[in-house]
Order: C-alpha cells, then sequence, then structure tokens
C-alpha cells in the first residue's frame, strides 16, 4: 500500500478508516471515548487528531462536527479537507462523512441526517459514537420513540458494549417506561460503575417516582468520579441532587451548599465551560425562586448578573436563553432583558419558513419567560394560553433544545 494513501487501521469497534499517524489513530480514540462518556477534552482530542494527519478523512470529519457550533469557519475548512481525501477513504469513512455533513453548513438537513445514521447504523452496528450523535438529534427533535428505534436496532450487535445500556435507558426514560429505564441503567452500571449517563438516568428513575432518599445517596456515592466529566453532565449531576433535596423538603441548606461549592466552584476551573455551568445555576434557583426562597435565589442571580448580560454566552442553549431572559427581567435589568428577547426573534426570522413555524412555541415560550421574570402573571397566561402543556414545548431547532 502506498505510504501516501496511509495505513488501514480498525478503532475500537472494528471499523476500517485511513491513517498513516499513530498521533492520529490514538487522538481519535481519545475524541470517541470523551465524545460517549461526556468526558472533558474531547473537541481538543479531534483537533490532535486532524492536526496529527491532515490527510485523514475521518479525524477531518469529525473535526468539522466538533467546532461546528462555535466555529462555523473551521467546520467548512475541516469539512472540505475531508472531502477532499474521499477518494481514499474506506467505506466506513465516506458513510460518516456523508452523515456528519447533513448537519453543517448549506447540507444541513436534519431529517436527511436521520435517514443517513439510519443506514450507517444498518451497515456498521457496531458504531455506537454514531448511535450516540443519532440519539441526539432526536433528543433536540424531541423524538424520543426514533431514539429508541436507533438503539434497538444495534442492541443484539452491542450487547456487551460500555455505554450502551445508559443509551437504552434514556428514551425509555423519555418514554415513562421508568422500570425497563432502571433495569437498563443497572446493566450499564454494572458494566462500568463509572458510565455517568447510566448514574443520571437511574437517578432520573428515582426523582420521578419521588425515591429522594436513595436519589441523593446515590449520586453522592458517584460524585468523586464526576471530576472527569464536561461542565454540563458535572453540574447537572449535582443540579438533580440540589433539586431531589428540595423535593424531598430538606434543609435549604443543603441545597445552597450544592449550588455554592458544587456547582459554582466548577466556574474555577481552566478547561470549564461557563454557558453550560449558568445553564444548570440559573435552573436550580429558578426552582428556589417558584419554591418561595426568593431572597436567597436573588441573592445569587445579583453575583451572576455581569456574565448573563454579556452577549457571547447568549443562544448558546435555548433553554439557557430562556432562564438568563428570566434571571435578567427578575432583577429588573429590563433592557438587557429586552435586547435578548428582540435577538432571539431576529434568530428565528432569519430561518427557512418551516423552522420558523416550528419555533413560534418557543418565541411564546421567551415572551412568557420574559414576563414571569417581571411579575406580570396574568401576562404570562395571556401569551401561553389556557391549554398550555409544558411537555409539548420540547422544540428542536437543530442546534438548541427548548424544554
Amino acid at each position: 500500500m502506498a505510504a501516501a494513501e496511509g495505513e488501514v487501521r480498525r478503532d475500537m469497534w472494528g471499523q476500517e478508516y485511513r491513517t498513516s499517524s499513530a498521533d492520529c489513530a490514538a487522538a481519535l480514540d481519545a475524541y470517541y471515548a470523551a465524545f460517549l462518556s461526556f468526558g472533558r477534552g474531547r473537541v481538543a482530542a479531534v483537533l490532535r487528531a486532524a492536526a496529527a494527519d491532515p490527510t485523514c478523512a475521518l479525524a477531518a470529519a469529525h473535526a468539522a462536527h466538533a467546532v461546528a457550533p462555535r466555529d462555523p469557519a473551521g467546520a467548512a475548512a475541516f469539512l472540505a479537507a475531508a472531502k477532499d481525501n474521499l477518494g481514499k477513504a474506506t467505506e466506513y469513512e465516506r458513510a460518516v462523512f456523508g452523515t456528519l455533513s447533513a448537519l453543517m453548513g448549506e447540507g444541513w438537513d436534519q431529517e436527511v441526517a436521520i435517514e443517513r445514521h439510519f443506514e450507517l447504523l444498518k451497515q456498521f452496528p457496531r458504531d455506537i459514537l454514531s448511535l450516540k450523535r443519532a440519539q441526539l438529534i432526536c433528543f433536540y427533535l424531541g423524538k424520543p420513540d426514533l431514539s429508541l428505534k436507533f438503539v434497538q436496532q444495534v442492541l443484539p450487535e452491542n450487547q456487551d458494549q460500555n455505554f450502551i445500556y445508559g443509551m437504552l435507558a434514556f428514551p425509555l426514560l423519555e418514554l415513562g417506561r421508568m422500570d425497563e429505564a432502571e433495569i437498563a441503567a443497572r446493566k450499564g452500571l454494572a458494566i462500568n460503575k463509572n458510565d455517568f449517563w447510566s448514574q443520571h438516568n437511574l437517578c432520573h428513575v428515582f426523582q420521578q417516582e419521588c425515591r429522594f432518599k436513595e436519589a441523593t445517596e446515590f449520586m453522592e456515592s458517584c460524585s468523586p468520579s464526576w471530576e472527569a466529566c464536561t461542565s454540563f453532565l458535572l453540574t447537572h449531576n449535582w443540579w438533580h441532587v440540589a433539586v431531589c433535596y428540595l423535593e424531598a423538603e430538606s434543609p435549604l441548606c443543603k441545597v445552597l451548599e450544592i449550588y455554592d461549592h458544587n456547582i459554582m466552584k466548577e466556574l474555577e476551573k481552566s478547561d470549564c465551560e461557563a454557558a453550560e455551568v449558568y445553564l444548570n445555576a440559573l435552573g436550580l434557583l429558578l426552582r428556589l425562586y417558584i419554591r418561595g426562597h426568593i431572597d436567597s435565589a436573588k441573592e445569587r442571580l445579583t453575583a451572576l448578573l455581569d456574565a448573563l448580560k454579556n452577549e457571547s454566552i447568549w443562544h448558546a442553549e435555548w433553554l439557557l436563553d430562556l432562564l438568563i431572559l428570566w434571571a435578567l427581567a427578575s432583577m429588573s435589568e429590563l433592557k438587557s432583558a429586552h435586547n435578548m428577547l428582540e435577538s432571539l426573534k431576529s434568530r428565528v426570522r432569519s430561518m427557512d419558513r418551516n423552522r420558523q413555524q416550528v419555533m413560534q412555541k418557543a418565541i411564546k415560550l421567551a415572551e412568557a419567560a420574559y414576563e414571569y421574570g417581571k411579575g406580570d402573571h396574568m401576562k404570562v397566561f395571556d401569551t401561553l394560553g389556557p391549554d398550555f402543556d409544558a411537555l409539548g414545548y420540547k422544540v428542536g431547532t437543530g442546534t438548541f433544545l427548548l424544554l
């Protein structure tokens, strides 16, 4: 085989791809592991892979997808590099490229992406990285039934695999099938006790069934392992613990201690993702506010105001935008809150007609969050209407999630 074409290697699940660089192969494995475990440093890992072998189509395609949310131009460059090297790529690499191309830039089309993920996983059922990505698309679209179909399609080929049962548990949770979700999560933990997604999903079962003592004891026993998690999952898992204490009517100091020492301390880390921390911090403060702990919530909101008015963290997630709208309005930062609301409306107006129609619910919720923060509850009711159903307000936009 010509050296210029690179060596055909197999990834951790046996799929073939081509690279001349052992460093590229090692970095891709690190990226896979971090992606599946919600581990820190996954973007850095895939960028190392692409740098180690610029001719590796697989590394370039994954790098494009990894940087796309924050660097569209960089993503386009990586995608072009992957395309340039498809001539010598393996069948698996070409399938991954086609699938990822439907999630970025001018080729963006979620329905096409779903179809291509189904086809890819029929041909390469051991590719649980693509399974995870497919489930994320389903999550953003609010289609847990489709997410379950994806994992059931490949489960026979992956009975012994790390991570697979956490991926099975989550859509079962979304569909309200709690007994099955608990069984799946426990299977995942039997394979790997530090499977963070299975930990999270088992906590969901406990929380849904009001087994709050089990939830807090279980999650706190798992918490030492969370230091390896992304800022989102680390603070989100602590959010669950705090909410369980709150729902169990534990002393307020338990909830505030988690906010102060387990959620906000994440901001002190050099590799923290601040927007992910604010998402869970604000979610907890809103819970406190609604439960009547207004002074405690506002005291902590005051410390966040400068960060929340910084537009660099706006539009990372629709849910975060909703929470920021509420926070700014509730603290009488009405100019900033109004600017954010108008910015959201502008983003929706820039979408194609079909997406604009879907996102009308999102805009209604944004307006309601703004009015709720201002304290105008009647206007909230008028905005949402008497038939409002929160479970029906899960709106996918391809990049954001609105809950």
